[in-house]
């Protein structure tokens, strides 16, 4: 079963798996979803995959799903790759699966990826420097990025401010230097066959991915992480006019539910005619599904 584009309204790019069905809640990363339950003022307590996919179905929202691997850097063990791609494998008339796989496992990590893609149906990949400890562009991740631009798949890279950290003493140890997304651009010079999505509006680096967007065919920015209502003048600006084709929409959940997002978009200025491109038709293209 695959995705039907017209049964589904709108596609998410950017939605957490934060806690496994099968393993307790990692003690390192819970200490870090406390802080990030308080700056976003939302539940403490995670969903997990059959609840997710219960919402996007109800919504008739495919989404993309990924967790996120900082095991080298934070020594909190992620939520297996595997687990999201059989879970996603049960619910593919809704989900989309990508995997996150800590830069710094170098080989080893370009090992799983391949295998990821090969015999378990992965379609993308989710990196987060920030968390991760590691310049987006540490020669150490070229053989990751190698079988990415193998496979010509998506890989979406965390831009700007984190939430994640923020409220922490020492916002938790975490560099926000390493989410400045010209850091990216190395990688997207270097690898034109991989397709390269910029979350969020990367503020406070915005202008940046707006010009990294403008400049390479295959850099992308998903407008996840904040409501449209906050968003920069400039974001707007373009999404309406050169970059129509480039942006689309994620929400971040679980912290911001798609309706409140969707919602928010419809009074954020975008043009009318330029809606279902940010809202299904661009990330169709991007994920190879039109």
């Amino acid at each position: 079963m695959t995705i039907d584009l017209e049964s589904v309204r709108a596609i998410d790019v950017h939605v957490h798996a934060e806690v496994s069905c099968h393993d307790p809640e990692d003690p390192v990363m819970a200490e870090f979803f406390d802080a990030a339950s308080a700056y976003f003022k939302m539940p403490r307590e995670r969903p997990k995959l059959p609840e997710i996919a219960a919402l996007y179905r109800e919504k008739r929202i495919a989404f993309c799903l990924f967790t996120v691997d900082c095991e080298s850097n934070l020594g909190a063990r992620r939520v297996s790759n595997y687990e999201v791609a059989d879970f996603a494998a049960e619910n593919a008339d809704i989900c989309i699966p990508f995997a996150s796989i800590d830069p710094h496992k170098g080989k080893l990590g370009a090992r799983e990826a391949r295998d990821l893609v090969e015999n378990h149906g992965v379609r993308g990949f989710k990196f987060h420097h920030i968390l991760q400890g590691i310049d987006p562009a540490d020669r150490v991740a070229w053989p990751l990025y190698e079988v990415i631009a193998e496979y010509g798949l998506p890989a979406i890279f965390h831009t700007g401010h984190s939430g994640i950290g923020t409220g922490m003493r020492g916002g938790g140890g975490l560099r926000l230097k390493y989410g400045q997304p010209i850091l990216v651009d190395d990688v997207a010079a270097d690898f034109p066959d991989m397709k390269i999505i910029l979350a969020h509006p990367s503020w406070p680096w915005t202008d940046e991915s707006l010009s990294m967007a403008l400049h390479k065919t295959n850099v992308f920015i998903d407008l996840s992480g904040w409501s449209p209502k906050y968003f920069p003048p400039q974001v707007v600006r373009y999404a309406n006019g050169q970059l129509r084709d480039k942006v689309m929409f994620g929400s971040d959940f679980p912290v911001i539910h798609p309706d409140r997002w969707i919602d928010a978009a419809r009074d954020a200025g975008f043009r009318e005619d330029v809606l279902p491109g940010i809202m299904k038709n661009n990330a169709a293209r991007v994920l190879g599904l039109a």
